[in-house]
């Protein structure tokens, strides 16, 4: 019989975990300010967590304490609107992370030029499939590993940027909200990269909760972990942006990989290279994590007879369900052959399409099953409710509506998809839940 695993992770891992699915520090903020303007990107740093962020943590830390099951928001949609629908929100969230978790090797690859400029398209191909593979046999080797190498991972990446936060602090040059916005182009026109940065970078909440069956004690730990980590990412955010753009130079050069350039200013070349140091760690914390993650997408979809039963078998030693990581990894390192720019508004359209759906099985489960025992809930009754769910699916909207029509057709094609999919592998139940 498989190993069981539940409780291998830790609630310390569990914050890095939960870090890096939606965060990971400051790396790859530099294209909101080049996009959006100074000022603007100050405030939507700000006001993006409490529209966005908040109100699904709180929905998913409810849940998660109700049903904290392996699977997490694919077992709740399951119960909220049957096995065709929990299908498609894992379907789509697995076919999302292809784009979503192919974003980091590409960024590894973006920050990696600072102390290797001129890369052939050989070097960056080898150091790709590098990067990709090295974590993936991290994963293979056990949540227990996966959780503390996030632990040590986390500490290095927010560790450079709080000294250049403090190095800059010593040098303010500018007023950091000035100017408000970008002037070449119309504030509509930025909104759709800006947006979609700002909604990637504060996304994830409901992604840790696929490990909660490996979770210790998970009906408590998930919520501590958000308080812990919702004010952590706001302040590793906005702390470093407004330093550097008060003493890091001119603000429209701010690009992929800009982040040891503003160091260099700052501090020299020994801050440039902590800050590097600092963003290729992060690069790897945000793919260690994410494909922990997201490759108990399949696995969970395999437990319920929805994919081949390869997927839902876990390794005799260290209890991974090593198919479903090795698939995924497969993909992703097909997929991390596009730029930084390229990725990110098409990962926020899938996103959404498959958040709004947790949030309507959120809603559905409150209306339909209002004795499911919640050891938490979220406060102010019904309108509480409807405000949780309705801020951010209003953000989702908005995303979706300036990708662009590209990424739009591209999304549409990928959720069309889920349900030639679900023909395909429709099955019995696979097996036993551990």
């Amino acid at each position: 019989m498989s190993p069981r695993r539940r409780g291998e992770l830790g609630f310390l891992p569990l914050v890095a975990i939960l870090f890096f699915n939606v965060s990971g520090g400051p790396y790859g903020l530099e294209d909101a300010v080049g996009s959006l303007g100074p000022g603007l990107a100050l405030l939507l740093l700000l006001v993006t967590p409490v529209v966005w962020s908040l109100p699904v943590s709180l929905a998913m830390a409810e849940l998660a304490g109700a049903l904290p099951e392996e699977g997490g928001y694919v077992v709740w949609v399951q119960r909220a609107f049957g096995r065709f629908w929990g299908f498609q929100v894992g379907w789509w969230s697995w076919i999302n992370s292809f784009v979503d978790v192919a974003v980091y090797p590409a960024l590894f690859v973006d920050y990696l030029a600072f102390w290797r400029p001129g890369m052939s398209s050989l070097e960056r191909w080898a150091v790709v499939l590098a990067f990709v593979w090295i974590l993936t046999a991290v994963n293979l080797a056990g949540v227990r590993i996966t959780g503390w190498s996030a632990v040590a991972m986390g500490i290095v990446a927010i560790a450079p940027a709080a000294v250049l936060t403090a190095a800059a602090g010593t040098r303010l040059d500018a007023i950091p909200w000035r100017p408000f916005a970008a002037d070449e182009q119309s504030l509509l026109a930025s909104l759709g990269l800006g947006l979609a940065v700002m909604m990637w970078n504060y996304s994830g909440w409901d992604t840790p909760t696929t490990v909660l069956g490996e979770t210790r004690a998970p009906s408590t730990s998930f919520r501590r972990a958000v308080w812990i980590t919702l004010p952590l990412i706001t302040l590793a955010y906005v702390l470093p942006v407004a330093a550097g753009l008060a003493a890091g130079g001119n603000w429209r050069a701010w690009e992929s990989g800009y982040w040891p350039v503003v160091a260099q200013t700052v501090g020299g070349r020994w801050l440039a290279n902590l800050v590097t140091l600092g963003a290729v760690v992060a690069t790897a914390g945000l793919f260690l994590s994410l494909l922990l993650t997201n490759s108990r997408l399949p696995y969970a979809m395999a437990l319920d007879g929805h994919m081949p039963t390869a997927l839902g078998r876990l390794h005799p030693r260290f209890g991974t369900p090593w198919g479903a990581v090795l698939l995924s990894s497969a993909c992703y390192s097909v997929c991390a052959f596009w730029s930084f720019k390229e990725l990110i508004v098409l990962n926020i359209w899938l996103y959404s399409i498959a958040l709004l759906l947790e949030l309507a099985a959120f809603v559905a489960l409150r209306l339909r099953e209002p004795a499911l025992p919640r050891p938490w809930r979220v406060g102010g009754g019904a309108a509480g409710m409807w405000l949780v769910a309705a801020l951010p699916a209003a953000c989702c909207l908005l995303a979706m509506a300036t990708a662009g029509w590209m990424n739009t057709l591209v999304g549409v094609l990928a959720a069309m998809t889920g349900p030639v999919a679900y023909r395909l592998w429709q099955s019995p139940p696979g097996p036993v839940r551990d």
